[in-house]
């Protein structure tokens, strides 16, 4: 794909996107039906649209045209993309359905596996333990058993986060945005063209999210996005554009939040399927900190992390282990500072 090729495709998919975005937050929204009603675990008060996935969906369908256009075009093999877009469908359908009616959780995780299960036909395999200093290729049985791990896991994951104005569409901004980056550095404009307008999809869906939100993204969104986390982590890695560790530290946002939470709740005996507000975003907005704060925040650690996830290719093993250890830091510093927020609430001085 050539440059201007690239740059029309991220500017069509945003354009799409928050044409889309726009058409489901208003009329679309109540035409589809999908309302997010408040629960435990909502920090809006009121029904909002949850079709918002749709409208990034509309952006990624410029990658799909795009891509077929250019192997009718150039020929040769088509490489993982066929692979994930099927395990695109099985994720985002299942997950539309969940937005419109409940889905029992076990069609949800047999979907989900189906879908990594897509990806490993495809040859989308989790192949090494790449950290700093280290090149461990992982035997056959423990790949696949991996493999399956980290797809089902990114995928839900981000539909864990997804659950405040403005987050999971900026992490998708920064996210692919920092892939997209490394794979015009590496050489790969086919990866990078996916990276890059899966990026403008999620910053077209983001004229409607921003708080206050008129719309949310939904399972289809959320769940989607994970999937392509997930998926251009491991083409990204095996293409040789970069570790995976570089990937997760560009997703650590919620990659750290999430695991961390879910851990804790498994830890204190807690019913980890059920709905809760427990997340370090969710315990800020509780404590006084608001949606806005929280998110530009959020947004400023999205934006660090996605920077040193670029500049890390390029280091030194040495200081990439360092970077390592500095981000461990950072997140320690921000789980104390959430704590230390909670109980400045309680004493009503926040």
């Amino acid at each position: 794909m050539t440059e201007n090729g690239s740059l029309a495709a991220v500017l069509v998919a945003f354009v799409l996107s928050a044409l889309a975005t726009r058409w489901l937050s208003g009329r679309g929204g109540g035409l589809l039906g999908a309302l997010d009603h408040p629960n435990e675990r909502s920090l809006h008060q009121t029904p909002v649209p949850r079709t918002g996935g749709l409208g990034v969906l509309a952006g990624l369908a410029v990658l799909a045209l795009v891509a077929a256009v250019h192997w009718l075009q150039v020929g040769g093999p088509a490489g993982p993309w066929p692979w994930l877009a099927a395990a695109l469908v099985l994720v985002a359908g299942i997950s539309f359905l969940d937005d419109h009616r409940e889905v029992p959780r076990r069609y949800r995780l047999i979907a989900h596996l189906a879908a990594a299960s897509v990806l490993m036909a495809g040859g989308v395999l989790w192949q090494a333990i790449d950290l700093p200093g280290t090149g461990w290729y992982l035997p056959g049985a423990l790949s696949l058993a991996l493999t399956v791990l980290f797809v089902v896991w990114m995928i839900n994951l981000y539909n864990f986060m997804d659950g405040m104005d403005g987050l999971a569409g900026g992490m998708a901004v920064f996210g692919f945005g920092a892939l997209a980056v490394l794979g015009w550095r590496g050489g790969d404009p086919g990866f990078a063209a996916a990276a890059a307008v899966t990026a403008a999809a999620a910053a077209g869906f983001l004229t409607s999210n921003f708080p206050p939100a008129r719309i949310f993204l939904g399972d289809a969104g959320s769940s989607t996005l994970g999937l392509l986390a997930a998926g251009l982590a491991l083409i990204g890695t095996q293409r040789g554009l970069f570790p995976l560790w570089v990937a997760w530290l560009a997703f650590s946002p919620f990659i750290v939040d999430a695991t961390w939470t879910l851990l804790r709740r498994l830890h204190a005996g807690e019913r980890v399927w059920q709905a809760h507000r427990s997340h370090h975003y969710q315990r800020l907005v509780l404590a006084g900190w608001g949606h806005r704060k929280t998110l530009l925040r959020a947004w400023i650690l999205m934006g660090g992390c996605a920077a040193t996830a670029v500049a890390a290719v390029t280091m030194p093993v040495a200081e990439q282990a360092w970077l390592l250890l500095a981000w461990t830091g950072v997140y320690v510093l921000i789980h104390l500072r959430v704590g230390l927020a909670e109980r400045s609430a309680e004493r009503g001085d926040a």
